[in-house]
């Protein structure tokens, strides 16, 4: 008996990380795409697009230098490699808030060594957008001033210079590194100050005086055409010198962003799924509330461990997988499997640990580590219909992932049994119904939870989100998939959106063909 209860913990934690994987979907995609940027912005080709870049940051830091003066042609070659990696950042922060900009180099675009501006930004429609025309200045540190100390000064010095009057005149933006920007403001600020004290001082001379205010003139448009970058002079130089490096930490950073969403995921549908399991056990007098309290808690943080799991390692995986030079990787990248390999390492390593410690046989493990990538895969596939067909972020996956694991659970019981009996005797065929029962429990289970997150969502929609779900969960328990479509396309409908996929063999002929499935 223990032993059975124990397997149903287990195969209710499964589950859990399924439907915990299902929810994160949309994040990994969504931060995938963004980790993407980072990667080609190291290779310099985008393999979606077949693009290739001007150059990339491995390219720069293949440059060739004087070793006479090594220390001046880094910090130069530098600006080359900020213009990347602000291109980079920018359209990485664009794809994780959705917005339909893109940063372009003018090299990338036709527009080689033009005169005025280094970068722009085009819209949905690849037009340049007003006003986004911009000049990346990166004066680097001075050798006979290694620490900086009089960097601020020397910055001004050459915007105020005659080669940057074109720029100013044009009302061209001048981006600065992010270290740089507030000690020029305060230096712009400073000057002006002495200018104006000048003048009030009634001790010069007409012409003194229009000098003074010409200067503070010109001092004010340089303030109001100066932009702060979104990288520092160090984080450049390090990308001339050590690009890998450079991108690797971008792709963490990003990918932590998506963990820290994916904990919040994680945590809410453990802690709303431990809380009312354990509050049951209690009211049946089976725990203490003690003991509740303390099942919540480490429940609570397992499920959040692995929401951060699944979105940081899915978004990594996802955003090379995106950029892949094969197709098939690429498609794949658009599904839910990346974040699916981490809940699927997640769950045989439970089996690996299982076997180790002599808990199963080797037998039982085999059996186990296929079951479990079965169900994973299925519940990735499920999570990228539920996706599409309820494009709605965060429910149509998590209800694709959750039903999806729930049916390859039930199926893969079945078929094992036939596989290993010719013929089921009657004893067999109680055990699968009744382990088909136990999904089909969970399931209802889940249901309160599911329709309290959508109502969340989309209070107003309760009657149709009341009726597709109810089609969903018969569908799921007698197997009908295109019943489980229908269902989930009648959201769409209402809506006002035109379903993507209407039954599964659309579905099969859709991943088979060269077309693209926009969620």
């Amino acid at each position: 008996m223990r032993k059975k209860e124990k397997k149903k913990e287990i195969d209710f934690n499964n589950l859990k990380n399924a439907t915990i994987s299902g929810a994160s979907s949309e994040v990994v995609q969504r931060y995938g795409s963004a980790v993407k940027e980072h990667y080609m912005s190291y290779t310099g080709i985008n393999n979606e697009t077949g693009n290739h870049l001007k150059k990339g940051l491995k390219d720069i830091a293949s440059s060739k230098i004087n070793p006479d003066y090594e220390y001046n042609n880094l910090h130069q070659q530098a600006g080359f490699s900020a213009e990347i990696k602000i291109r980079a950042k920018e359209n990485a922060n664009n794809i994780i808030n959705n917005i339909k900009e893109t940063t372009v180099r003018t090299d990338d675009i036709g527009m080689v060594n033009d005169e005025y501006c280094d970068l722009v930004t085009l819209d949905s429609s690849g037009n340049i957008i007003k006003d986004s025309e911009r000049q990346v200045k990166f004066i680097g540190n001075s050798q006979s001033d290694p620490s900086g100390i009089y960097k601020p000064k020397r910055i001004l010095q050459s915007l105020k210079s005659r080669k940057f009057e074109k720029y100013l005149d044009k009302g061209v933006k001048l981006e600065i590194p992010s270290d740089d920007y507030d000690n020029v403001i305060k230096e712009i600020n400073d000057e002006i100050s002495i200018n104006q004290k000048s003048i009030r001082s009634g001790k010069l001379d007409s012409k003194l005086i229009q000098s003074k205010e010409e200067n503070i003139k010109k001092l004010e448009l340089i303030k109001k055409n100066l932009k702060k970058s979104n990288i520092s002079s160090k984080e450049a130089l390090e990308a001339r010198i050590n690009p890998l490096l450079s991108t690797g930490k971008e792709i963490v950073s990003v990918s932590h962003e998506a963990g820290v969403q994916g904990l919040k995921f994680g945590a809410a549908i453990g802690g709303s799924i431990s809380i009312i399991k354990n509050m049951v056990a209690f009211a049946k007098s089976d725990i203490t509330f003690d003991e509740a309290m303390k099942n919540f808690i480490r429940e609570t943080g397992g499920s959040a461990a692995v929401g951060y799991a699944t979105t940081f390692s899915g978004s990594a995986i996802k955003g090379i997988m995106q950029n892949s030079t094969s197709q098939y990787i690429r498609t794949l990248s658009k599904t839910n499997l990346p974040g699916t390999l981490v809940a699927v390492t997640v769950t045989v390593g439970k089996s690996l640990t299982k076997y180790f410690r002599g808990e199963i046989d080797g037998l039982e493990c085999m059996q186990e580590l296929g079951q479990e990538g079965a169900n994973m895969v299925a519940s990735a596939i499920f999570a990228t219909i539920g996706q599409i067909a309820i494009p709605i972020p965060v429910v149509g996956g998590l209800i694709g992932g959750m039903l999806g694991y729930s049916l390859s659970a039930a199926s893969f019981g079945f078929l094992k049994e036939a596989l290993e009996n010719e013929k089921i005797a009657r004893e067999n065929r109680l055990k699968i119904e009744e382990a088909c029962n136990n999904y089909i429990q969970f399931m209802d289970e889940y249901k309160s939870y599911i329709s309290e997150n959508i109502n969340n969502y989309l209070y107003k929609e309760q009657d149709i989100f009341s009726k597709s779900f109810e089609g969903i969960l018969d569908a799921a328990k007698i197997g009908d998939i295109n019943w489980f479509i229908d269902s989930a396309n009648d959201i769409s409908l209402q809506f006002g959106k035109q379903p993507v996929i209407k039954d599964t063999m659309d579905f099969l002929q859709k991943m088979e063909s060269d077309e693209t499935i926009i969620i």
